[in-house]
Parts: structure tokens; sequence; C-alpha cells
């Protein structure tokens, strides 16, 4: 079993080699189908005898409401906002990440510092800054990012909410145009630098629009591998082999 490593300095008094659960991230911009994926995987890892635990972004006891408030005056400067989400990151990696590793737990992250880097460099924040920034990260066992064109992310957000999220559409940084036009460009902006983020970290992409089904079959084969589960065998082929016999 390979020990897990933190991509810098890490936390302190934290050692690798005691965090025998998994981590398994799942990126994707609101509308991608992160929370229908994350869910269908959860149900069959727990159906398989496996204790799970899930993150995400602002899910932090310590600053989570504060980051929602904060976000209410669509007043936050990238600086600012950068720093925010990274201490709902820094608590939430010390408090429930380590924890339930450490216990064998497996972690299911509804996205993790790709997104907040993407985010932030589209804002001017520099990769340096930001690679230092998250040098408390533990390197995941998996990263899979599903990736959806802008348009299809737009009619999805419409059918679910009937509005466009300010944030999700750049529009601190994108102030020309109408707000469906700032988002397709935000998120054109956001897939370029995870593009630049996968030559970095070496994380999967998926399809994301294709049929759930699909995808969560494609990514139940994945997990499969990491956990090293044997598939299960169709009954039917079986019998007849037996019957042949």
């Amino acid at each position: 079993m390979a020990v897990k490593q933190f991509y810098g300095k890490g936390l302190p008094n934290v050692d690798p080699a005691l965090l025998k659960g998994k981590l398994i991230v799942l990126e994707g911009s609101d509308g991608s189908g992160r929370s229908t994926q994350l869910a269908m995987l959860r149900d069959w890892l727990q159906r398989m005898g496996y204790a799970t635990e899930e993150v995400g972004l602002r899910r932090s006891l310590l600053i989570a409401k504060e980051i929602e408030e904060a976000k209410q005056g669509n007043t936050m400067g990238p600086t600012t906002l950068a720093l925010f989400y990274a201490t709902d990151f820094a608590d939430q990696m010390e408090n429930k990440i380590i924890p339930a590793l450490r216990a064998g737990f497996i972690v299911l992250a509804d996205r993790y510092i790709y997104t907040l880097m993407a985010r932030a460099l589209v804002r001017g924040a520099s990769l340096e800054w930001l690679r230092e920034l998250y040098s408390i990260a533990l390197v995941p066992d998996a990263v899979f990012y599903l990736q959806v064109p802008p348009e299809m992310l737009a009619e999805r957000n419409f059918r679910k909410t009937g509005v466009l999220d300010y944030w999700e559409s750049g529009m601190d940084i994108r102030r020309a145009g109408d707000m469906y036009e700032c988002f397709i460009g935000y998120q054109h902006q956001l897939q370029e630098q995870f593009r630049v983020l996968q030559g970095i970290y070496n994380f999967e992409t998926i399809r994301g629009n294709r049929l759930p089904r699909t995808i969560s079959i494609e990514l139940r084969a994945k997990v499969e591998q990491i956990l090293q589960i044997e598939p299960v065998r169709p009954v039917q082929p079986v019998l007849e082999s037996m019957v042949a016999a």
C-alpha cells in the first residue's frame, strides 16, 4: 500500500504513513453532475461495506457561514476570496479529512484544491503563490474532473435554479456583457486553467455530457481498481459455463 504524501510541507504532527483510507476527488463546475455522481458512488461504496466521509467547499464549521455572508454583497476582492476558501479547506483537511483517513474511511471530496486554484488563477493569482498556499494538501488517491461544455452547464443551471450564480459567472471580473455571456466566457477560462493544472497534477478528465448511469459505471470501474475490488461477474454467463461443462 502506497504511503500518502503531501503536495508540500503538509500539516504539522501528521504522519502520512498512518493514513490508511483513500481520498477520492470529483471536480467540475456547478451543473457538471458532481453531486449526482458522488451520491451514486457513496451509495455503492456503502453497499460494499466501506465507511465514507464527505467533504466539499464551504463545509468548514470554522468559516463556511462567514464565506456565505461575505459573498452576499458581491464585493470581495480576488485575494480575500482565495484566502477565505483556503481557510475553509485547511480546517477541513485538519479536522475532517485527516481523521477520516486515519480511521480507514474513504473520503469523497466534492471538489478539492484544483477548483480553488483554477478560480484564483482566472482572477490573476500566481501559480507559485497558490502551490505554496495549498502545500498542506494531501495528494489524493484519484482525481476525476467532470468536463462539460459551458453552454450545457448554463442550460443545466437554468433548468435547476432558473438563474446563473454571480460568482460562477465570474461577474466580479467580467463586467462587460450580460450574465449568460459572462458565464460562458468565465467557464471557458476555468477549463483552460484546468488543462494547465492537469499537466501539473495528472488528474483524469471524464466527459460529463453523457448519461449519468454511463458516467457512474466508468467511475466505479476506476474506483474498483484503486480499492483493488474484484469486478462482479454477471450471473448468467457463469451459469451457462457450468451447464456447458
